[in-house]
Protein backbone atom coordinates (compact mmCIF):
# COMPACT_ATOMS: atom_id res chain seq x y z
CA UNK A 1 0.00 0.00 0.00
CA UNK A 2 0.85 3.60 -0.62
CA UNK A 3 -0.39 6.67 0.33
CA UNK A 4 -2.44 8.56 -2.15
CA UNK A 5 -3.92 12.03 -2.98
CA UNK A 6 -6.75 10.91 -0.20
CA UNK A 7 -4.41 12.60 2.32
CA UNK A 8 -5.09 15.83 1.20
CA UNK A 9 -6.82 18.91 3.04
CA UNK A 10 -8.22 16.98 5.72
CA UNK A 11 -10.15 17.57 9.21
CA UNK A 12 -8.48 15.75 12.03
CA UNK A 13 -8.92 15.83 15.41
CA UNK A 14 -6.04 14.29 17.87
CA UNK A 15 -6.52 13.42 21.32
CA UNK A 16 -3.28 13.21 22.77
CA UNK A 17 -2.14 15.90 20.69
CA UNK A 18 0.67 16.46 23.04
CA UNK A 19 2.24 13.19 23.35
CA UNK A 20 5.31 12.22 21.50
CA UNK A 21 3.64 10.78 18.00
CA UNK A 22 0.35 13.01 18.59
CA UNK A 23 2.85 15.80 17.79
CA UNK A 24 4.55 14.40 15.20
CA UNK A 25 1.37 13.44 13.64
CA UNK A 26 0.40 16.88 14.07
CA UNK A 27 3.56 18.71 12.37
CA UNK A 28 3.12 16.19 9.23
CA UNK A 29 -0.47 17.32 8.73
CA UNK A 30 -0.06 21.33 9.43
CA UNK A 31 2.66 20.92 6.81
CA UNK A 32 -0.08 18.85 4.20
CA UNK A 33 -2.44 22.40 5.31
CA UNK A 34 -4.94 19.61 7.37
CA UNK A 35 -7.20 21.99 9.57
CA UNK A 36 -6.68 20.65 13.20
CA UNK A 37 -7.95 20.04 16.32
CA UNK A 38 -7.08 18.31 19.74
CA UNK A 39 -6.37 17.69 23.14
CA UNK A 40 -3.43 17.96 25.61
CA UNK A 41 -3.25 17.23 29.35
CA UNK A 42 -0.56 19.45 31.00
CA UNK A 43 0.90 22.66 29.65
CA UNK A 44 4.85 22.45 28.02
CA UNK A 45 6.57 23.71 25.57
CA UNK A 46 5.02 20.99 22.73
CA UNK A 47 1.59 22.76 23.86
CA UNK A 48 2.59 26.38 23.56
CA UNK A 49 4.09 25.25 19.94
CA UNK A 50 1.26 23.29 19.08
CA UNK A 51 -1.41 25.79 20.39
CA UNK A 52 0.33 28.20 17.29
CA UNK A 53 -0.49 26.13 14.74
CA UNK A 54 -3.84 24.42 14.86
CA UNK A 55 -6.97 25.50 15.55
CA UNK A 56 -8.60 24.01 18.69
CA UNK A 57 -6.57 22.75 21.65
CA UNK A 58 -8.31 21.77 24.83
CA UNK A 59 -7.13 20.73 27.91
CA UNK A 60 -8.35 17.04 29.11
CA UNK A 61 -7.83 14.40 31.83
CA UNK A 62 -8.62 11.16 30.53
CA UNK A 63 -8.89 9.78 34.13
CA UNK A 64 -12.45 11.70 34.50
CA UNK A 65 -15.27 11.43 32.41
CA UNK A 66 -16.45 15.01 32.62
CA UNK A 67 -13.39 16.22 31.21
CA UNK A 68 -13.47 14.07 28.12
CA UNK A 69 -17.42 15.06 27.74
CA UNK A 70 -16.24 18.97 28.32
CA UNK A 71 -13.85 18.44 25.84
CA UNK A 72 -15.84 16.86 23.34
CA UNK A 73 -18.23 19.42 23.58
CA UNK A 74 -15.54 22.33 22.67
CA UNK A 75 -13.89 20.38 20.07
CA UNK A 76 -17.70 19.12 18.38
CA UNK A 77 -17.99 23.24 18.57
CA UNK A 78 -14.92 23.85 16.66
CA UNK A 79 -15.09 21.10 14.18
CA UNK A 80 -18.45 19.85 12.95
CA UNK A 81 -16.78 17.33 10.45
CA UNK A 82 -14.03 15.49 10.85
CA UNK A 83 -12.29 13.00 8.33
CA UNK A 84 -9.65 11.55 10.95
CA UNK A 85 -9.96 10.72 14.74
CA UNK A 86 -6.71 9.84 16.63
CA UNK A 87 -7.11 8.74 19.76
CA UNK A 88 -3.60 8.28 21.12
CA UNK A 89 -3.19 9.00 24.96
CA UNK A 90 -0.92 5.80 27.00
CA UNK A 91 -0.63 5.09 30.43
CA UNK A 92 1.91 2.15 31.35
CA UNK A 93 1.40 2.92 34.75
CA UNK A 94 0.84 1.30 37.79
CA UNK A 95 4.27 -1.13 36.89
CA UNK A 96 4.31 -4.21 38.92
CA UNK A 97 2.41 -7.77 39.94
CA UNK A 98 -1.20 -7.39 39.57
CA UNK A 99 -1.94 -8.24 43.17
CA UNK A 100 1.01 -5.76 44.53
CA UNK A 101 -0.67 -2.85 42.52
CA UNK A 102 -3.30 -0.64 44.17
CA UNK A 103 -6.25 -1.41 42.28
CA UNK A 104 -7.32 1.98 42.01
CA UNK A 105 -4.52 2.68 40.37
CA UNK A 106 -4.72 -0.33 38.03
CA UNK A 107 -8.57 0.90 37.26
CA UNK A 108 -7.50 4.16 36.29
CA UNK A 109 -5.37 3.01 33.62
CA UNK A 110 -8.12 0.84 32.01
CA UNK A 111 -9.99 3.75 32.23
CA UNK A 112 -7.30 6.34 30.57
CA UNK A 113 -6.14 3.29 28.35
CA UNK A 114 -9.57 2.05 26.92
CA UNK A 115 -12.89 3.41 28.96
CA UNK A 116 -12.10 7.01 28.33
CA UNK A 117 -10.99 6.63 24.90
CA UNK A 118 -14.04 5.04 23.89
CA UNK A 119 -15.89 7.39 25.52
CA UNK A 120 -14.37 10.41 22.94
CA UNK A 121 -15.21 7.78 20.02
CA UNK A 122 -18.64 7.48 21.13
CA UNK A 123 -19.12 11.39 22.07
CA UNK A 124 -17.32 12.45 18.63
CA UNK A 125 -18.70 9.74 16.16
CA UNK A 126 -21.53 11.94 15.03
CA UNK A 127 -19.46 14.28 13.50
CA UNK A 128 -17.99 12.43 11.07
CA UNK A 129 -17.33 13.52 7.61
CA UNK A 130 -19.58 11.33 5.72
CA UNK A 131 -17.87 12.54 2.62
CA UNK A 132 -14.53 11.72 3.35
CA UNK A 133 -12.99 9.56 -0.11
CA UNK A 134 -12.65 5.87 1.91
CA UNK A 135 -14.85 7.29 4.33
CA UNK A 136 -13.51 8.97 7.84
CA UNK A 137 -10.88 6.87 9.43
CA UNK A 138 -10.51 6.65 13.59
CA UNK A 139 -7.15 5.41 14.48
CA UNK A 140 -6.29 3.68 18.05
CA UNK A 141 -2.41 2.86 19.13
CA UNK A 142 -2.22 -0.72 19.89
CA UNK A 143 1.29 -1.87 22.50
CA UNK A 144 2.47 -5.24 23.68
CA UNK A 145 1.24 -8.32 25.01
CA UNK A 146 -0.52 -10.01 21.78
CA UNK A 147 1.52 -12.43 21.28
CA UNK A 148 2.76 -13.39 24.71
CA UNK A 149 1.90 -12.39 28.44
CA UNK A 150 4.39 -9.39 29.94
CA UNK A 151 5.21 -9.58 33.39
CA UNK A 152 3.98 -6.30 35.51
CA UNK A 153 1.68 -4.04 33.16
CA UNK A 154 -1.30 -5.71 33.52
CA UNK A 155 -3.58 -3.33 33.18
CA UNK A 156 -1.41 -1.70 30.03
CA UNK A 157 -1.50 -4.79 28.16
CA UNK A 158 -5.40 -5.68 28.94
CA UNK A 159 -6.06 -2.08 27.72
CA UNK A 160 -4.82 -2.17 24.44
CA UNK A 161 -5.83 -5.65 23.50
CA UNK A 162 -9.14 -4.75 24.19
CA UNK A 163 -8.94 -1.55 21.39
CA UNK A 164 -7.80 -4.27 19.52
CA UNK A 165 -10.87 -6.37 19.82
CA UNK A 166 -12.88 -3.23 19.47
CA UNK A 167 -11.25 -2.01 16.85
CA UNK A 168 -12.97 -5.04 15.36
CA UNK A 169 -16.07 -5.10 16.73
CA UNK A 170 -16.97 -1.39 15.27
CA UNK A 171 -15.33 -2.05 11.56
CA UNK A 172 -18.58 -4.81 11.54
CA UNK A 173 -21.12 -2.38 13.28
CA UNK A 174 -20.53 0.77 11.63
CA UNK A 175 -19.79 0.18 8.56
CA UNK A 176 -19.10 3.58 6.91
CA UNK A 177 -15.87 4.26 9.21
CA UNK A 178 -12.78 2.76 8.57
CA UNK A 179 -11.53 1.75 12.02
CA UNK A 180 -7.85 1.02 12.63
CA UNK A 181 -5.31 -0.02 15.03
CA UNK A 182 -1.58 0.79 15.04
CA UNK A 183 1.12 -1.03 17.29
CA UNK A 184 3.81 1.56 16.62
CA UNK A 185 6.82 -0.51 18.22
CA UNK A 186 9.88 0.79 20.54
CA UNK A 187 8.88 4.75 19.67
CA UNK A 188 11.33 6.80 22.01
CA UNK A 189 8.42 8.57 23.46
CA UNK A 190 7.62 9.52 27.00
CA UNK A 191 5.98 6.72 28.07
CA UNK A 192 9.48 4.37 28.93
CA UNK A 193 9.84 7.27 31.57
CA UNK A 194 7.77 4.97 33.88
CA UNK A 195 9.58 1.51 33.38
CA UNK A 196 13.30 3.77 33.69
CA UNK A 197 11.99 5.24 37.14
CA UNK A 198 10.05 1.95 38.01
CA UNK A 199 14.03 0.58 38.25
CA UNK A 200 13.62 -3.42 38.69
CA UNK A 201 10.48 -3.22 39.83
CA UNK A 202 9.97 -3.26 36.35
CA UNK A 203 11.33 -6.61 35.96
CA UNK A 204 12.72 -7.72 32.27
CA UNK A 205 11.58 -4.45 30.22
CA UNK A 206 13.90 -2.50 32.57
CA UNK A 207 16.73 -3.60 31.19
CA UNK A 208 15.68 -3.90 28.00
CA UNK A 209 14.27 -0.20 27.69
CA UNK A 210 17.86 0.88 29.28
CA UNK A 211 19.57 -0.77 26.41
CA UNK A 212 17.04 0.52 23.70
CA UNK A 213 18.39 3.88 24.93
CA UNK A 214 22.15 3.09 24.83
CA UNK A 215 21.79 1.94 21.60
CA UNK A 216 18.92 3.84 20.03
CA UNK A 217 17.50 0.48 18.12
CA UNK A 218 13.95 2.60 18.01
CA UNK A 219 11.38 2.68 15.47
CA UNK A 220 11.80 6.01 13.63
CA UNK A 221 9.09 8.24 14.51
CA UNK A 222 8.70 8.91 10.54
CA UNK A 223 8.04 5.68 10.09
CA UNK A 224 5.05 5.44 12.54
CA UNK A 225 3.83 8.85 10.88
CA UNK A 226 4.17 7.30 7.37
CA UNK A 227 2.26 3.81 8.43
CA UNK A 228 -0.42 6.04 9.81
CA UNK A 229 -0.79 8.10 6.95
CA UNK A 230 -0.70 4.77 4.40
CA UNK A 231 -3.76 3.23 6.30
CA UNK A 232 -5.89 6.81 6.28
CA UNK A 233 -5.64 7.08 2.78
CA UNK A 234 -6.19 2.87 1.92
CA UNK A 235 -9.98 1.18 1.40
CA UNK A 236 -11.90 0.90 4.38
CA UNK A 237 -13.17 -2.28 3.00
CA UNK A 238 -9.97 -3.72 3.37
CA UNK A 239 -8.45 -2.13 6.15
CA UNK A 240 -10.84 -1.52 9.14
CA UNK A 241 -11.32 -3.63 11.70
CA UNK A 242 -7.25 -4.36 11.74
CA UNK A 243 -4.19 -3.96 14.08
CA UNK A 244 -0.96 -3.21 11.68
CA UNK A 245 2.37 -3.10 12.91
CA UNK A 246 4.55 -0.09 12.46
CA UNK A 247 7.66 -2.41 12.60
CA UNK A 248 7.05 -5.71 11.45
CA UNK A 249 4.05 -5.43 9.14
CA UNK A 250 4.67 -4.80 5.47
CA UNK A 251 2.04 -2.00 5.10
CA UNK A 252 4.25 0.00 2.42
CA UNK A 253 4.29 -3.07 0.09
CA UNK A 254 1.42 -2.74 -2.83
CA UNK A 255 1.15 -6.65 -1.93
CA UNK A 256 -0.22 -7.07 1.05
CA UNK A 257 -3.86 -5.33 0.02
CA UNK A 258 -4.03 -8.73 -1.59
CA UNK A 259 -3.19 -10.81 1.47
CA UNK A 260 -6.02 -8.96 3.31
CA UNK A 261 -8.19 -9.22 0.35
CA UNK A 262 -8.08 -13.27 0.98
CA UNK A 263 -7.69 -13.02 4.46
CA UNK A 264 -10.36 -11.76 6.81
CA UNK A 265 -8.67 -13.33 10.01
CA UNK A 266 -5.55 -11.44 9.10
CA UNK A 267 -3.95 -9.02 12.26
CA UNK A 268 -7.23 -9.41 13.96
CA UNK A 269 -7.14 -11.35 17.55
CA UNK A 270 -7.65 -14.65 17.39
CA UNK A 271 -6.90 -18.27 19.42
CA UNK A 272 -4.00 -20.65 18.59
CA UNK A 273 -4.25 -24.41 17.73
CA UNK A 274 -7.64 -23.85 16.50
CA UNK A 275 -7.12 -26.30 13.89
CA UNK A 276 -5.43 -29.38 15.72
Amino acid sequence: MKEDNDLALKKAIVIGASSDIGNALCDDWVSKNWVLSGTYRTKSDIVLRLGKKIETLVRCDLESAKSVDDACAKLSKAMAKWDVLVLGPGLQEPVGLFNECEFDEWEKSITVNFTNQLRFLHRLLANRNFQSLNGPTVLFFAGGGVNNAPVNYSAYTVSKIALIKMVELLAVEIHDVKFVIVGPGWVKTKIHQSILDAGERAGPSYERTVQKFKDGTFTPMKKVVECCNTLISGSREILTGRNFSVAFDHWDDPYLVELLKKNSDMYKLRRFGNDL
